[in-house]
């Protein structure tokens, strides 16, 4: 028997993705959409065409909008599916995932902006109670009215806010934030990407918002999601993203270039064909390389860059989930993406930069006076950024050590 899920844009179809009688994914655009010139593809890896993608061309996509490693398992058993069945997981999650998209079964519609109630902030004790949820419970999959969905493989639950309280959103509600918990076996995670993303922004890079927050001794991280946009009113609508991987047709098991995932000259090609502005997006994402090389965050791979489509343009996406990995001993200090063939900072040499500018199209003066410049200036910044945080409930001699590990690493480029 066929099963179908109908793919909406706001209150538009786009199209429905199919799973037929032999469990092969299949996805087709609306023959309304198809036609309309100024409907946009879905995915750069799903152009616009009548003939119905298969199931190879299909999945990075829509496998690319789901949980991912242990999160991806527990929802499963959470759910009582199997975690390798795509179509399922997104039957269940997919009221709300990364960019503009929902999907709903076949025949429901969307509920409008109009018909959505009010959402009711979570009391401490209820906030308390979902953060103890969600190690076995990711997403809160099953609980009825919710069907939530992000990538990756960290705690993390999609959320409204309430007069700046946390919420949980009306079913089909855009949620405006991403609450992340601390890494259980991971020490200090909190204050480790509160700082890198703050520091981020202090040296000028286009960077999600953060803000932590506590209860007690429980804290937490606010994220602002950058593919949502709140109007006057406080209406939030979504906007459309994807990840490189999604935009590469790369399925979320591959990410790493040493699986096959995108490397960095993959990155920099796509975005001179997609952005519509691409002289400005190599630069942002050359200053990403760099920034991420001199925090010491080694896990930047494929699904950690996206595209946000907005206003008839596309461009970079702010950067996310950004963390000084090479503190953990049990994470692997070798990068997601090579840096001119190099794996680590150890295995650098003089010219290493240089090799990476030709490698990626980018002049070599120019980025070579992007890394002085950007690790002096994130050397500068980071005891401040430490500082600042911590009047937050977090910990100041993590934060002060994660300020250190950068101003030493910074000196290498100086």
């Amino acid at each position: 028997m066929m099963r179908a899920l109908s793919v909406w844009w706001d209150s538009a179809s786009v199209g429905a993705l199919r799973l037929d009688q032999n469990g092969d994914l299949s996805f087709a655009y609306d023959p309304v959409w198809l036609h309309d010139a100024g409907r946009p593809p879905i995915s750069q890896s799903l152009p616009k065409r009548a003939e119905p993608f298969n199931r190879r061309e299909t999945r990075p996509f829509f496998s690319g909008l789901l949980p991912e490693a242990m999160q991806r398992e527990a929802v499963a058993r959470s759910l009582g599916i199997s975690e390798r069945n795509d179509f399922r997981l997104l039957e269940a999650l997919g009221g709300d995932v990364a960019g503009a998209l929902t999907l709903w079964p076949e025949g429901q519609t969307p509920p409008s902006a109009t018909t959505l109630a009010a959402a009711d902030p979570l009391t401490d004790q209820e906030l308390l109670e979902i953060l103890d949820t969600l190690p076995k419970r990711p997403m809160l999959a099953g609980r009825e009215g919710l069907r939530l969905s992000l990538a990756g493989a960290q705690e993390k639950l999609p959320v409204v806010l309430v007069h700046g309280a946390v919420a949980l959103p009306a079913e089909g509600q855009p949620t405006t934030h991403i609450l992340k918990p601390p890494i259980p076996r991971f020490a200090a995670t909190s204050e480790n990407e509160a700082f890198a993303m703050r520091l981020a922004a202090a040296v000028g890079l286009n960077v999600a918002a953060v803000h932590p927050r506590c209860i007690g001794d429980r804290h937490f991280l606010l994220i602002e999601r950058y593919d949502r946009e709140t109007d006057t009113d406080g209406h939030a609508r979504r906007l459309h993203q994807e990840d490189f991987c999604q935009a590469l047709g790369v399925p979320p098991e591959n990410k790493y270039a040493s699986d096959g995932g995108p490397r960095f000259k993959d990155c920099f090609d796509l975005v001179r064909r997609a952005c519509t502005t691409p002289a400005t997006a190599i630069l942002r994402l050359l200053d990403a390389a760099i920034f991420n090389v001199v925090l010491g965050n080694a896990d930047a791979h494929g699904k950690n860059f996206s595209l946000l489509y907005a206003e008839g343009e596309a461009g970079l996406a702010p950067l996310y989930d950004l963390l000084c990995t090479v503190v953990y001993p049990n994470l692997s200090p070798k990068f997601a993406m090579k840096i001119a063939k190099r794996a680590t900072l150890e295995e650098f040499h003089p010219d290493t930069w240089e090799q990476f500018a030709r490698e990626i199209g980018v002049g070599v003066p120019f980025t070579r006076n992007r890394v002085r410049a950007l690790s002096q200036a994130m050397s500068d910044e980071a005891p401040r950024v430490a500082e600042s945080l911590g009047g937050a409930g977090l910990d100041d001699a993590a934060l002060n050590k994660y300020a250190d590990i950068v101003r030493s690493r910074a000196e290498r480029f100086v």
